[in-house]
């Protein structure tokens, strides 16, 4: 896969890109992550990249020629228009784990970052093809923004984690959060991990884990246990669990 990011302060990415699994895997070639500074798409000494709004208000709007100009130039290079070109704003489809999962069978992508009070309409209305919210909160810029995209879409690719299995246990992959997880010492000051993970019966283990993921999810993330497919077994028995709580 290949990500084309344009944006405004370029340094930001260079630690968040050069470290963990997304390293290993532009090492490996399964990704090509290439940044853009939109300034250097600007015609003027100062690289002015904003203005003031049209109408007044508070604030400065990134202007809409380098973020034109910038996408015309990675679209002429690689000689093809059907990309996705998402624009990073408040005002998208609040991502999550189901659209990283749309995002991960793309072979390219295009992320435009926001920055300052806003980015010009006409970018939004002729550009981007689709919109994405990280959360219901404001960033100083949408450079944040993109590194939280990449990195939910980038470990879904297949051969960037170590284990396939990994991104399939993940919390959201299935709706639910993600059942407790225990590694050594088998205690701990006193506290001991659940039994039936020695038990070494590979069902039991499953059952407990889809349990725990339920149990964990109706008591931290109610909303998506509503959009969950459970069985009337487990309806039952997660009301018995939060009516008589151990």
């Amino acid at each position: 896969m290949r990500i084309d990011i344009l944006c405004l302060f370029p340094e930001m990415f260079v630690s968040a890109f050069d470290q963990s699994i997304i390293k290993r895997a532009k090492e490996k070639g399964i990704v090509d992550i290439v940044i853009h500074d939109i300034r250097d798409y600007t015609h003027d000494k100062h690289h002015t990249a904003d203005d003031y709004p049209y109408g007044g208000g508070p604030g400065m709007v990134l202007k809409p020629e380098p973020v034109f100009e910038a996408m015309e130039a990675i679209k002429q290079q690689l000689n093809t228009s059907e990309i996705p070109i998402i624009l990073l704003t408040p005002k998208g489809r609040l991502f999550n784990q189901q659209i990283a999962k749309e995002l991960a069978l793309y072979s390219h992508l295009i992320l435009i970052c926001g920055h300052y009070e806003g980015i010009d309409e006409r970018v939004h209305e002729h550009l981007a093809t689709d919109e994405i919210s990280i959360g219901d909160y404001v960033l100083s810029s949408g450079e944040l923004a993109a590194m939280v995209v990449v990195d939910a879409v980038v470990r879904l690719i297949p051969g960037v984690l170590g284990s396939p299995m990994s991104a399939n246990n993940d919390s959201h992959s299935d709706g639910f959060l993600e059942y407790p997880q225990y590694t050594r010492p088998r205690v701990y000051r006193g506290w001991s991990i659940p039994s039936v993970l020695l038990s070494g019966n590979h069902r039991e283990i499953a059952c407990w884990q889809r349990h725990q993921a339920i149990l964990r999810t109706a008591k931290q993330r109610p909303d998506l246990l509503k959009k969950a497919t459970l069985s009337d077994k487990e309806k039952e028995w997660i009301s018995e669990s939060l009516l008589n709580p151990k």
